[in-house]
């Protein structure tokens, strides 16, 4: 793929996404001009730079749903669901072709517009049938943005002079506000008045001759100019060469620490203090480097979230139940490795929410609730993680069924997940399912396996909640910066190892004897009796003197049992890429440049139960 093609589909991608965003609110405020404003822009932009890049089914299908919108935005056609639902299909039918181009297809090897599509949204736009408007009632509409009334399509104009019009061209594929204000609203009153004189080819060849030869076009430059797309092959290798440059100089200073030990007389002493100066200087900046490199990372949630809302307004419809999705903490931004990876995730929870979760509208009558029901998806920070919540208020989950089911199928046996939390957990089992038949949409006992591993694999976490009769809540656990860990360095059996800072509310000192529960010990920890669990014991370390306790934060809180505390450190991650060990995430180099094991965020919060079991 070409540079060109390449910035074009990019660009037109997002212009896709919102396009759908746009008319899923459209359909519930018809009325609402900037909306309709908005998608009218969205598929004229796209149809400008299609008709660039010769996408003839791609011109031809923004073409109509332009001509659509042109006649809802004027009145001429009402906003009817049948009209959404054509916009939608184009919608998808145009992401669809520049997915295609995005995966390398060439463009000769696209697919036609389907004549189903066309005949879609021919019938939309044909409804404005029996009354067709004056000028002047036009005039009496909201006046549309400036952007909007750019040039007419370039393959019109090539139809009747038989050249290609790179004026237009030009016009189309422009960003809104970069010609000076003349031209655009004198393309303005043309496109509102019918019998105004339209200007010959000369006189457009001037007006864009002068639009870039003004000052104006300067003044007037888009913001995008101020922003470059980078690889993101480049900057991976951008933060991994920042996030060593801060391990190298958090090593210089250990190193200068035990220098400075020694007396240093004559004129090693000035030379001594300059050492300090420079690699203190040295050490801020690369700090500063890796702040701004993780910045460049980050993304909104909200570019997740926003493809979900057709998702589920499709989904509720083949299942014949009535569902609205409500989306909350779009701008929290997470790395864009995890914004990439949780759409297949978040998809399998909201699937499984209609299909699992939510109830059909007679059953919700039934139960004295209100027959449309509802889905929340909602972001937020906490500390060094971002938490994700998928909440429904539907039937919610009958832990002993759950249980029943799993004993029957052989995953567990019958004196397991004695818990109602536990018992949640095992829709995470591979196999699991409660659907006696599969059918499209779930039942096949793959979709929560999927989940819990894609969390895993990025170091997060997921735990569920839920009540009979009132709903479940899914909560995601993930770090908000991949690479960089704040952790707590510990020791076991002379073995470092690090915990992530997530999960550790605090160190304890534990006493020579405890009291014993089902025998197992436990120490009460304000007023509130806390297993204690020996964490070299569990990785199947020899431990010594465990007398320091880190008090676990987990839906069931214990305390780990360690040799020592050594204090705290942000880790440079290196994930296990050649064995798998259970409990065990990655490796870091201390500032020492001791090796450290880094802890499972998810292994600590389930209670360390993997290793358990295994060696049991």
């Amino acid at each position: 793929m070409d540079d060109m093609l390449k910035e074009f589909v990019v660009e037109a991608l997002d212009l896709a996404t919102n396009v759908e965003e746009h008319l899923l609110s459209l359909e519930r405020n018809p009325g609402d001009m900037n909306t309709l404003n908005a998608v009218f822009r969205s598929f004229h932009t796209i149809k400008g730079g299609a008709g660039f890049m010769n996408l003839s089914a791609m011109v031809s299908a923004c073409h109509l749903t332009e001509n659509l919108f042109d006649a809802l935005r004027t009145g001429q056609v009402p906003v009817t669901p049948e009209a959404i639902e054509a916009a939608l299909e184009a919608s998808g039918f145009v992401a669809d072709q520049l997915t295609a181009l995005n995966n390398g297809t060439e463009p000769d090897k696209l697919s036609t517009m389907p004549k189903s599509l066309e005949k879609m949204l021919t019938d939309a736009i044909e409804m404005k049938g029996v009354s067709k408007k004056p000028a002047a009632a036009k005039a009496k509409t909201p006046e549309a943005p400036k952007a909007e009334v750019r040039a007419a399509a370039p393959e019109a104009k090539k139809a009747e002079t038989g050249e290609v019009d790179w004026n237009a061209y030009y016009r189309a594929v422009t960003p809104p506000g970069t010609l000076p204000e003349d031209v655009v609203e004198a393309e303005a009153e043309e496109a509102q008045t019918e019998d105004v004189h339209a200007p010959t080819p000369r006189e457009e060849t001037e007006a864009v001759k002068s639009s870039l030869s003004g000052g104006e076009v300067k003044q007037n430059a888009p913001a995008k100019e101020e922003s470059i797309r980078i690889d993101a092959v480049k900057l991976n290798v951008l933060l991994e060469v920042a996030g060593e440059s801060v391990q190298a100089a958090n090593q210089a200073a250990v190193l200068l620490e035990k220098l400075s030990q020694f007396k240093f007389d004559g004129q090693a002493a000035p030379l001594m203090s300059a050492l300090t100066e420079t690699l203190t200087r040295a050490s801020r900046y690369s700090t500063e480097l890796q702040r701004a490199t993780l910045a460049t990372r980050m993304q909104p949630v909200g570019r997740l979230f926003q493809k979900f809302p057709r998702l589920i307004r499709e989904l509720a419809r083949d299942l014949g139940k009535e569902v609205d999705l409500n989306i909350a903490g779009a701008e929290t931004e997470v790395d864009r490795v995890v914004v990439d990876s949780l759409y297949d995730p978040l998809v399998h929870m909201l699937r499984n929410a209609l299909d699992h979760g939510i109830e059909t509208a007679e059953e919700r009558i039934n139960a004295n609730k209100s027959p449309r029901a509802t889905i929340s998806l909602k972001a937020w920070q906490e500390a060094s993680s971002v938490m994700i919540e998928v909440t429904d208020d539907g039937k919610g989950m009958d832990a002993q069924r759950l249980r029943d089911k799993a004993v029957s199928k052989g995953l567990i046996n019958m004196h397991d997940a004695r818990t109602d939390d536990e018992a949640f957990q095992l829709v995470f089992l591979p196999g699991f399912s409660t659907k006696e038949v599969a059918s499209s949409v779930s039942g096949r006992g793959v979709g929560m396996d999927v989940v819990k591993t894609a969390v895993e694999r990025h170091r997060g976490a997921i735990r569920i909640a839920s009540q009979l009769g009132s709903g479940t809540t899914f909560l995601i656990r993930l770090p908000i910066e991949l690479s960089i860990v704040p952790t707590m360095l510990v020791r076991t059996d002379g073995a470092s190892l690090a915990l992530p800072m997530a999960t550790v509310q605090r160190v304890v000192e534990l006493p020579e004897t405890f009291e014993s529960v089902g025998g197992q010990p436990v120490l009460r920890d304000l007023g509130r009796p806390l297993p204690v669990k020996s964490l070299g014991k569990i990785l199947g370390y020899t431990p010594a003197s465990e007398r320091v306790g880190i008090v676990i934060a987990a839906p069931s809180p214990y305390i780990l049992s360690v040799d020592a505390v050594d204090g705290t450190a942000d880790l440079v991650i290196k994930p296990l890429t050649c064995i798998s060990t259970p409990g065990i995430t990655g490796t870091a180099r201390s500032a020492e440049g001791e090796l450290v094991l880094v802890i499972s965020l998810s292994f600590l919060i389930d209670g360390c139960k993997t290793r358990e079991r295994i060696t049991a």
